[in-house]
């Protein structure tokens, strides 16, 4: 993939850059120039500090996706020491637009003690194929001639693979280069093809691309156990250079004394069941499903309520699809207070997704759910990670994705049993506690980082001969 392009680098000024991403023996290639064919070099100072640069599209104030455990692992590293850099994007997700309290072409910016770097990026309206790729390129232009310091140990998030692989070209020039880590919370390849963004030749070259920027760099941190056979068996990555980091619940519970006065100021009655979905509202949601369950409750006349609270691109046809249905709310995105006491006082957290999505990702709603107390329903494929989460926690029930009819008898039945609701909820706190909390989670994530670093002699630290953490037991 070749782009030369004139353009201003929003502060270089106008000049004719060149990316080059290609694969050769499975091996990630990357070259940037600009017009006179010389390299972006960066100028090289040691410090005591451990310096760690977080690439990444996404950062607070989002507060859905990846946004959230991007922060929280920034402000973290920094509390414990570290000096650390973060180059992000314009606040965007998930509701696809810059957010109007962003301005400019660059901000720079100290926030509980995270040198915060954003750079304005392309949005795509509506977030289709190609304008997810021109965003990830113009947000990995903007990264790249980024001034980056010196950092000892370079972390990029996946998504945005692209630009993942330009920081990686560029990261790979850097005279005493970092080291390089990428935290993959979404399988491109996989996601590409169970979503239908891509078939074909476009969904093998993806899958190759990924590939060969997963084994082009020096660690990978990824969120869930099923993801690891994926990357070794998939791109070839060696079982060494994988560590299982996962998803922490990042949302604090709340006691809420009065839920009928809560349920009463979202609107929601007391002789009716509420199940609430939060985030984003996307393709890979598959919501319509939500939707029509509805109106099957509607054509019933049941007393149950289908609250979908968020944004996403696929949320004007929801809303229009669902025009009429009176058992069928839309919220916008809720502040942090109003937002836990929905979890707490619905009666059924939901996750739902598209048919045909497996094993492209791991919903990071699910973390919040679990904090809540309140009982989970998944409709999912039966194979797929999320169905696998729910069953390993015992928090929830999972019924087939694509079928309105079952949602609304899972529901309906969850709704008749008080007492097997109480214990999914408690199932869910105790494996919030003793599975994805947050201190451990980012404990093992330092540790992966001062690995990778130790890999590069950036620190005395010792590298284990394997950094894979054991496997969570299958429950299926």
């Amino acid at each position: 993939m070749v782009l030369t392009k004139p353009f201003d680098c929003f502060g270089l000024g106008y000049r004719t850059w060149r990316f080059t991403i290609s694969t050769s023996a499975d091996r990630l290639r990357v070259s940037v120039r600009d017009e006179v064919g010389a390299s972006i070099d960066q100028k090289t100072t040691r410090d005591d500090m451990l310096n760690i640069t977080l690439l990444g599209i996404n950062y607070s104030p989002e507060t859905t996706g990846i946004a959230p455990y991007m922060t929280d692992l920034a402000e973290e590293l920094s509390a414990r020491g570290h000096n650390v850099d973060v180059i992000t994007g314009f606040p965007h997700y998930p509701a696809w637009e810059i957010d109007p309290g962003y301005t400019g072409r660059s901000i720079d910016e100290d926030i509980n003690g995270v040198h915060v770097h954003r750079r304005r990026h392309f949005v795509p309206s509506p977030p289709n194929a190609l304008g997810r790729i021109k965003m990830e390129l113009s947000f990995g232009a903007r990264s790249i001639t980024s001034k980056w310091g010196t950092p000892d140990v370079i972390v990029c998030t996946s998504p945005a693979l692209l630009a993942t692989a330009m920081s990686l070209g560029r990261a790979r020039m850097t005279p005493r280069r970092p080291a390089i880590g990428i935290w993959v919370h979404d399988l491109y390849g996989q996601g590409v093809v169970e979503t239908g963004a891509m078939s074909g030749r476009s969904a093998r070259a993806t899958a190759r691309l990924e590939a060969a920027v997963m084994k082009s760099a020096d660690g990978l941190a990824v969120v869930h156990d099923r993801f690891v056979d994926h990357v070794i068996d998939q791109f070839g990555v060696s079982p060494a250079d994988v560590t299982v980091v996962r998803n922490w619940t990042h949302v604090a519970p709340i006691a809420v004394g009065d839920i009928a006065a809560a349920r009463a100021r979202f609107g929601w009655a007391p002789d009716e069941t509420v199940v609430l979905h939060t985030g984003n509202m996307g393709v890979k949601q598959g919501l319509e499903n939500v939707v029509e369950a509805a109106r099957l409750a509607d054509a019933q006349k049941l007393p149950i309520r289908f609250v979908l609270v968020g944004d996403g691109n696929q949320r004007p046809a929801l809303e229009s699809a669902g025009a009429g249905i009176d058992r069928l709310d839309f919220v916008r995105p809720l502040d942090d207070e109003a937002f836990r006491t929905a979890m707490v006082s619905a009666d059924i957290l939901l996750v739902n997704e598209a048919p045909g999505i497996v094993g492209m990702a791991v919903p990071s709603k699910l973390t919040s759910y679990f904090s809540s107390g309140t009982a989970i329903l998944a409709a999912t494929d039966v194979e797929s990670t999320t169905a696998d989460e729910i069953r390993a926690s015992g928090a929830g029930v999972v019924v087939p994705s694509g079928s309105p009819a079952g949602l609304l008898a899972a529901a309906l039945e969850l709704a008749g049993n008080a007492t097997k609701s109480a214990q999914l909820g408690q199932a869910g706190l105790d494996y919030c506690a003793a599975s994805v909390g947050k201190t451990a989670s980012i404990d093992t994530c330092e540790q992966w980082i001062r690995e990778l670093a130790a890999r590069r002699g950036k620190t005395p630290y010792s590298v284990p001969t394997s950094t894979i953490t054991k496997k969570a037991v299958d429950a299926r």
